[in-house]
């Protein structure tokens, strides 16, 4: 079965998602570019045969890929897919497919077909949702040299008991750290 990967851009070292438009959020963003960093994540997406994300994650990706200039366009945009949202109505991104049944279902579907990794492109509810199920293998964390003190705890609410092994971590030279972890399974 293919690997479920969700990668996770953690905006602040105290475990906090940026919302976009605060202070931290235009601080992350406003880092220079690492040309290790931006090598590496173009390679797990070349390894990706489908990228799943909620609908949040979506509609801000879908609007801004499309026309971007950024590496990850020529990836992203002929990529498969997937959604998960009880709510979109339609996709006009390229090659996007809308899932509003059963996560945990969904999820085991979609791990039959196809020969690459699965990533994982967020928001917060659909990781959580994910981690709760216990059908991520692999989370990467790219954790960014801020403290926001406030906003959205990405792992409140999930198992306490949910262990991780650190297979690797890389130091970037604008700060960020990216930490890959595989889920222990016994």
């Amino acid at each position: 079965m293919r690997k479920l990967i969700a990668w996770v851009f953690l905006y602040s070292l105290d475990g906090l998602l940026a919302d976009q438009g605060t202070e931290y959020w235009k601080f992350c963003f406003g880092l220079p570019p690492d040309p290790a960093e931006t090598e590496q994540k173009i390679e797990v997406l070349r390894s990706a045969d489908l990228h799943l994300m909620g609908r949040t994650a979506y509609e801000g990706m879908s609007e801004a890929m499309p026309a971007s200039d950024h590496p990850f366009t020529p990836i992203l945009n002929p990529a498969r897919k997937v959604v998960f949202s009880r709510t979109l109505e339609s996709a006009e991104w390229a090659n996007t497919t809308i899932v509003s049944g059963d996560t945990a279902e969904e999820i085991d579907k979609l791990r039959q077909g196809g020969e690459g990794h699965i990533v994982v492109w967020g928001g917060v509810t659909l990781w959580r949702s994910l981690i709760k199920l216990d059908v991520i293998d692999e989370l990467r964390v790219d954790v960014h040299p801020y403290i926001a003190g406030e906003g959205t705890r990405l792992f409140d609410g999930v198992p306490k008991d949910y262990r991780l092994d650190l297979v690797s971590s890389t130091q970037f030279t604008n700060g960020i750290v990216g930490l890959r972890y595989r889920r222990y399974r016994p």
